[in-house]
């Protein structure tokens, strides 16, 4: 199948790819455009994995102030170089995640920063909803699944991403890192809620001055 310049500009508008990778994924995937993302998206995974284990200590701080201004978020992005830094794209992406953040609420990074005992707290309970006399090997598949969903609530790069939900946070950072070929990492944020804790805080300061009177 011939491949015309309509769809390698049409393919390049999806992905942001270079126009020689999407000619060449249109080329291997003889003309099916959806089949040309899913290549370009597999070498964009290898390519961020090779660097994986560059130093990204460059970046910016990015926040989020939402409509009517009772939730924030800061967020700390790095990259390798002060040009990318600086660059629009980056900048964008930085702002998407932080709105992100906002709208899903993730309490941690990645799957790493979960404590060890959080984790060991859903296997249990995941474990105890299996139904009695079920085989070994399939208890482990169903608390497996379970924890999965359980990081996809609680860790921002699982969660799908909520521009674009058929993509997670770390695909979707992946995507930025083929397309600048530079390391990207998210390193730590924090989300702030007007009020937030405050009645439970208040609850036991009580509590710990009725103590101290001893009533």
């Amino acid at each position: 199948m011939e491949i015309t310049p309509q769809m390698v500009k049409e393919l390049r508008e999806k992905t942001s790819a270079g126009m020689m990778d999407c000619k060449k994924a249109l080329t291997e995937s003889g003309g099916d455009m959806e089949a040309a993302i899913v290549v370009l998206r597999k070498k964009g995974q290898a390519s961020a994995e090779k660097k994986a284990t560059r130093i990204a200590s460059e970046g910016m701080i990015g926040h989020y102030i939402h409509m009517g201004e009772k939730l924030g978020v800061l967020v700390e992005v790095n990259c390798e170089t002060d040009f990318a830094a600086r660059s629009d794209d980056f900048r964008s992406l930085v702002k998407d995640i932080a709105m992100h953040i906002a709208a899903q609420s993730p309490l941690y990074v990645r799957r790493e920063d979960v404590p060890a005992e959080e984790i060991a707290r859903e296997r249990d309970i995941a474990a105890g909803q299996v139904p009695a006399g079920k085989p070994q090997a399939i208890i482990d598949k169903i608390v497996e699944g379970k924890l999965g969903n359980y990081y996809k609530l609680v860790c921002l790069y699982d969660q799908p991403f909520v521009k674009d939900d058929k993509q997670t946070v770390e695909q979707f950072i992946t995507s930025l890192v083929a397309k600048i070929g530079e390391k990207i990492q998210v390193r730590r944020f924090v989300r702030f809620k007007t009020g937030e804790g405050l009645e439970k805080r208040s609850t036991d300061l009580a509590a710990d001055v009725r103590e101290a009177l001893g009533e």
